[in-house]
């Protein structure tokens, strides 16, 4: 999600390591600053818009409160979420990726495998696709319900990238089957923009709907619920949903500042769950995040 979720955000650097000079190949790379920081479907966008370059792209983010689907599950803890990602302007990538969560054993919960393909088209590029398949590999012993996913999206934004909107699905595969439809509508507002500098609010509205709770960011918080390991949990089954529902909406307002080869990323977001099922009186969420990357040129 938002991405997954979450779509899903960090610090980039967009520098070359071959050369500490401007040159033209640093100059458009500088003009993508502001795509970075956002989840897969920015990154295809970003690959997709460049010619002859591959990169490799670090990053980092911080949840200050870690929710499942929205729902807060009574346990208070914050979670990281390390990538690795490779880019080429032709369209691929390829990343590995995986979540840290303070308060479970093993605190690695899993490890997430991606390759893709996404490209732009358009008399102005202001379209965009995107299609990946992951592969999850989960450190801990529980019978975890999905083991891989199958993805895709389009979007389109304004000439500018002031203003876009992007439709995504994942379709999950398992002990069980699933699948999602997110649709993510956002708005760059710059407050600075020099060619040093550059700070924005990138406020996004996502709407996250499917056929179950599906959240592998938080797979231990699935299983939990699943196996009845907490009581106060497993009182209210918010996995019985079968047929196609809205289940979370979540509104994010990051401020992010880029300088030079650095980004970084502050936000606020806000989680509106949908009572699926038996569940009632399902109370709204919020979180903040912190998050950094690093984009080589190779």
């Amino acid at each position: 999600m938002k991405r997954i979720i979450a779509i899903i955000f960090f610090i980039s650097i967009i520098f070359s390591a071959k050369a500490q000079q401007p040159s033209t190949t640093s100059k458009n790379v500088d003009v993508f600053i502001d795509e970075l920081l956002l989840e897969e479907e920015t990154i295809t966008d970003l690959i997709a818009s460049l010619v002859h370059f591959q990169f490799l792209y670090f990053s980092v983010n911080y949840n200050a409160a870690t929710y499942f689907s929205g729902r807060d599950v009574d346990i208070d803890q914050f979670n990281l979420t390390p990538q690795i990602s490779y880019m080429h302007s032709k369209g691929f990538y390829a990343s590995l990726s995986g979540i840290y969560y303070s308060e479970f054993t093993p605190n690695w919960d899993v490890t997430k495998a991606t390759v893709g393909f996404g490209k732009s088209f358009g008399k102005n590029k202001n379209y965009s696709y995107y299609t990946s398949a992951s592969v999850f590999f989960y450190s801990n012993d529980l019978d975890n319900l999905y083991n891989s996913t199958l993805n895709t999206g389009i979007g389109i934004h304004t000439k500018k990238r002031t203003l876009g909107t992007q439709i995504s699905g994942s379709f999950y595969f398992g002990s069980d089957t699933s699948y999602q439809i997110i649709s993510s509508s956002y708005a760059n507002i710059y407050l600075i923009k020099t060619n040093k500098h550059k700070l924005k609010l990138r406020p996004q509205l996502s709407i996250i709907t499917g056929t179950q709770l599906v959240d592998l960011t938080a797979g231990s918080i699935q299983n939990t619920t699943l196996t009845n390991e907490f009581v106060e949990v497993a009182e209210t089954p918010i996995l019985q949903l079968s047929s196609y529902s809205l289940i979370n909406s979540q509104l994010s307002i990051p401020l992010q500042y880029s300088v030079q080869s650095f980004d970084f990323e502050v936000g606020y977001n806000f989680n509106f769950p949908n009572e699926i099922g038996l569940e009632t009186d399902l109370e709204n969420t919020s979180f903040f995040n912190f998050g950094m990357a690093y984009l080589l040129n190779i």
